[in-house]
């Protein structure tokens, strides 16, 4: 479950930060056969490597198995994400449903259709994973139980998810100009987001729980050993309930909710038919220590740790693409477009960063946790015996060895270890309670001062309280060069496009004139140009010079926008017939936009009728 949260959401990466195109390389039919086809290929390939690993069964020891499964499921879930990145991205799928209206105004409704996508590439692995699995682990699931056990478990991402964004999509549709103000402002999005957190947190284990079809331990000698457990720790609770994941063969129990009305503590029927009543009421405890110790609540402060990433990662993509000249030099040379690299050094640092962050930090805390967990049994019971001979018990059932390495889990094995340390010295509880303690307090310290930083790096690097780079900053950067270079010519040509965007027609013109200055590249000619036939201030319009501009951009690079301003400078200079030519050159060239292109043809027409 912790490795699909960490795909889930480079997934959700993938598809949030694609910018759809208005005419795809590809047609819709070579599209749809290149998804069919790299799904095949997908279900083939993933279908030869588990037959291949249970026809070893036998063959090879249980442990052997066992590391080639877990090796096949990682190799495959991320070769998942290769693919579904190369559906969104290579095959441009989503631009294919921009013409629908209900996609354009609920645009959740579009990435949860895709995600789905995704969740039907792990359903394969699922699928023939399944072959594997039963052998390897003597287990009797049904492959149905199998794969919807492993869909539940996806819910608890995948739920708050749709709710976030789903409900930021209708609030965004409301007759009210508030909603619309606060959900496009960065800091109206961190107070939204921090808001739902804590309500999701509150009220999802009532959703999630029914999803996952528990129902309630009956009345009997187990529950009522149970409810005095929970009496005893002072801990409450809205139910005690069977959790039928993998059709309750599992030997595992859990807790969910942060308060106790909506807190349940859910037990597989394994665990209950292979534990002694002493062996069960210690599994509770460690169920019980993480209400006790807070954790649950501590994992909230993690997912807002987990928001800094966003925000840092977009200032640092900004800095990266246009500051470093190696990559000014990269855009340059193969002429890509700033923005779709822009993205892609996003997608790439928080990709990154979550990684390493649920990796390491999230993962250490975790780890730290459950072994908290474990040990807060020593403060309801004089021993730990029964939980060490539960483990043991899972490690003779589930035929996975002790030692097993986890990123998200202490094995096992030093499991064991550590609560016969703690049993033969109770100081090593202490220790490790300061431990765990002194390491929140780190974190807390390091989260505030990372906050700052990155509060700092926004507020350098964009204006207006959302993502709109600052034209400050850039200008900061240019004025301090006292050698410029072909590189600043890009960057003075970003910082017109942004003047231009605020509707600041002569600091556009004059940062266009300073990058022809060092070299003329066909977009800012056609820029200038067009400023220059199109500007409605006496002092700024030149239509000759216009036409000298678009000209010299047409013959670097005949794209439809450069024909299309050509034409228009050609009719700001009064030369209709050749205006009309040039804007037949752009249709010719089947633009985006057809339509407004065919606007102007009309216009030209019109005027030289007249």
């Amino acid at each position: 479950m912790f490795s699909n949260f960490i795909y889930f959401i480079i997934a959700l990466i993938t598809l949030t930060l694609y910018q759809p195109t208005a005419t795809p390389a590809l047609s819709f039919f070579e599209a749809l056969i290149g998804f069919v086809c790299l799904t095949v290929l997908f279900a083939l390939y993933t279908r030869n490597r588990f037959h291949r690993l249970a026809r070893r069964v036998g063959l090879e020891n249980r442990n052997r198995l066992d590391q080639r499964f877990g090796f096949l499921m990682t190799h495959h879930s991320i070769l998942a994400l290769i693919v579904f990145a190369a559906d969104v991205w290579l095959l441009d799928l989503p631009s294919y449903l921009q013409p629908l209206r209900l996609f354009a105004i609920l645009p959740t409704l579009q990435n949860l259709l895709f995600l789905l996508i995704f969740v039907g590439y792990l359903t394969i692995i699922w699928t023939y994973a399944y072959d594997a699995h039963n052998p390897i682990y003597q287990g009797d699931i049904t492959r149905g139980n199998y794969i919807y056990s492993n869909v539940a478990f996806s819910v608890p991402i995948l739920l708050p998810w749709v709710l976030l964004f789903g409900i930021s999509d209708l609030l965004l549709l409301l007759p009210f100009d508030l909603p619309k103000r606060v959900l496009n402002n960065s800091i109206g999005q961190t107070a939204y987001f921090l808001i739902f957190l804590v309500v999701a947190a509150l009220f999802a284990p009532l959703l999630v729980q029914r999803f996952w079809r528990c129902r309630p331990l009956e009345n009997g000698y187990i529950r009522l050993r149970i409810e005095a457990l929970c009496r005893r720790a002072e801990v409450g609770y809205a139910d005690i309930v069977y959790w039928p994941i993998f059709g309750g063969r599992m030997i595992t129990a859990g807790v969910m909710g942060l308060v106790s009305r909506f807190r349940y503590i859910m037990v597989t029927e394994a665990l209950l038919n292979l534990l002694t009543p002493d062996e069960l009421d210690q599994v509770i405890a460690h169920e019980i220590g993480h209400v006790r110790r807070k954790h649950l609540v501590l994992y909230l402060l993690f997912f807002i740790g987990f928001m800094l990433i966003s925000y840092a990662a977009y200032p640092l993509s900004y800095i990266l693409l246009f500051f470093f000249k190696p990559v000014l030099s990269f855009v340059l040379m193969f002429d890509f477009n700033p923005g779709t690299l822009l993205y892609t050094f996003y997608a790439v640092l928080m990709i990154m960063g979550i990684v390493v962050y649920f990796r390491y930090i999230f993962g250490f805390f975790i780890r730290n946790f459950e072994r908290q967990a474990d040990i807060f049994v020593f403060r309801l019971f004089p021993n730990a015996q029964p939980l060490i001979s539960t483990f043991d018990k899972i490690v003779a059932s589930s035929g996975q060895p002790a030692d097993k390495p986890n990123w998200h889990h202490f094995s096992i094995q030093e499991r064991i270890e550590y609560l016969q340390r703690c049993e033969s010295s109770p100081a090593w509880i202490s220790r490790h309670d300061r431990k765990v303690r002194n390491s929140i307090v780190i974190f807390i310290i390091g989260f505030v001062l990372l906050a700052v930083a990155v509060f700092q790096l926004n507020q350098a690097v964009f204006s207006r309280g959302n993502r709109a780079i600052d034209p400050g900053v850039i200008e900061n950067y240019l004025s301090e060069k006292t050698v410029k270079t072909s590189e600043d010519a890009l960057l003075y040509g970003i910082l017109g496009n942004i003047y231009l965007e605020r509707q600041d027609v002569s600091s556009a013109v004059e940062a266009y004139e300073q990058a022809l200055a060092l070299q003329p590249m066909p977009d800012i000619l056609n820029n200038l140009a067009w400023l220059l036939a199109t500007s409605k201030n006496d002092a700024l319009r030149d239509p000759p010079r216009a036409l000298t501009l678009a000209r010299q951009a047409i013959a670097l690079q005949k794209s439809p926008h450069i024909w299309d301003t050509l034409a228009e400078a050609l009719y700001a200079n009064g030369r209709i017939a050749e205006a009309i030519s040039a804007e037949e050159e752009a249709l010719a060239l089947n633009p985006e936009d057809r339509q407004i292109y065919e606007q102007q043809l009309a216009r030209f027409k019109r005027a030289l009728e007249k």
